[in-house]
């Protein structure tokens, strides 16, 4: 949607500059580099540099861990721009969760260790909760960490992490007590640099969003200081991943809007030039109710992210209404993309239209950050 057409409750003057200075700057520095980071697979790491500079990392973190000391709404600017500029390579939406947890639930030490250079684009940073066999399941987890003298001894796997190609720093889900299923898990910090027995694999190969370096993970023995245990405590990782994802679920519902958005706003300028029978698309009845309906729904959309934006800044947002937000904005972003890509005919099956992307890179939306079908399991508790 267009900067002047925006109406809600937390978006100011100093939010609109914010957003031009983004949006120029992935125009200039991300676009170009958008089918060379498709087809190898991952987000070249000179990027995240660069998005440092410029503020685009951590913009709502304190300025005393070196953040950017605004709130929310600068960091649901940036998914919003990139989403519209179909930049699916670029994980700083992991970034942000993962500097929360260390915001809430770290150690002054911990904090200042890694916060100030996850800002600058110095360490890309991911959290490796899904197993295999485990899917949404978090207390099923099977990775160990055992306590031996002032490290812990890590072993087990991970798929689907998102930035897990690139990640320097990896808040690990794990067990520190087997016996136990939520009471059991603990969060660590792996740092990946020249660790001992971890291992990736090549980013997967996916339907979509090709340009995401999301691989799988391996520990075998890994040993990892003490320390490093977020918060210092063992146990508390069910908690702290439970009263974090209404936020990982926001940003993911902020990018499936801007999603649809995007598909709204390439099949009316399609419609307008595209010719069939003599006439201009536009004029066929179908084609332009399609659009309206496109259009009204993802309007609604709008007003009811906004409203959980407003939610999140005041710090009120519920996990029932991260949880709608997820489930209904997901669902609708593919099929506002499919009813956009239909109109497009033949072309809209070529990647060479931002519809196709729109299309392919949607349907995820509705599997991770927990599926919907988990969405629906979490939203009908408030029944």
């Amino acid at each position: 949607m267009d900067m002047k057409t925006r109406v809600n409750g937390w978006e100011s003057p100093d939010h609109e500059l914010y957003r031009t200075t983004v949006r120029r700057f992935i125009e200039a520095e991300f676009v170009p580099h958008r089918e060379k980071w498709i087809e190898q697979g991952y987000c070249d790491k000179s990027a995240w540099l660069k998005a440092g500079e410029v503020g685009l990392l951590c913009p709502d973190i304190p300025a005393e861990w070196g953040g950017g000391g605004c709130d929310f709404g600068f960091d649901a600017i940036v998914y919003e721009e990139l989403m519209r500029a179909g930049i699916t390579s670029f994980g700083s939406g992991i970034q942000s969760i993962v500097a929360h947890y260390l915001v809430v639930y770290g150690t002054e030490a911990q904090k200042q260790k890694y916060l100030p250079a996850m800002a600058r684009g110095e360490i890309i940073t991911s959290i490796a909760m899904t197993e295999p066999g485990t899917g949404s399941d978090l207390q099923a987890v099977k990775t160990r960490a055992v306590r031996d003298g002032d490290h812990y001894v890590v072993n087990g796997s991970k798929t689907f992490i998102t930035n897990g190609y690139n990640a320097d720093l990896i808040v690990l889900v794990c067990k520190t007590n087997p016996a136990e299923r939520a009471k059991g898990i603990s969060l660590l910090c792996v740092e990946t640099r020249d660790l001992e027995g971890f291992r990736r694999g090549k980013p997967l190969k996916k339907i979509g969003q090709k340009g995401q370096d999301t691989c799988e993970l391996f520990f075998t023995d890994c040993r990892i200081p003490v320390q490093n245990l977020l918060g210092g405590q063992e146990g508390q990782g069910f908690f702290q991943l439970m009263n974090q994802l209404g936020r990982e679920r926001l940003i993911i519902a902020i990018s499936a809007v801007a999603s649809m958005e995007a598909c709204v706003a390439a099949t009316t300028d399609y419609i307008k030039q595209r010719e069939a029978f003599g006439r201009k698309l536009v004029d066929f009845q179908t084609a332009k109710f399609t659009v309206v309906e496109c259009k009204t729904e993802t309007r609604i959309a709008r007003v009811y992210v906004d409203k959980c934006i407003e939610q999140l800044i005041a710090g009120e947002l519920s996990n029932e209404d991260a949880s709608m937000a997820k489930y209904w904005c997901t669902e609708k972003a593919f099929d506002i993309a499919h009813r956009c890509l239909q109109l497009h005919g033949g072309y809209g099956y070529i990647m060479d239209y931002p519809i196709a992307h729109y299309f392919a890179d949607a349907r995820v939306g509705m599997i991770y950050g927990g599926s919907n079908e988990i969405m629906k399991e979490l939203i009908s508790r408030s029944l």
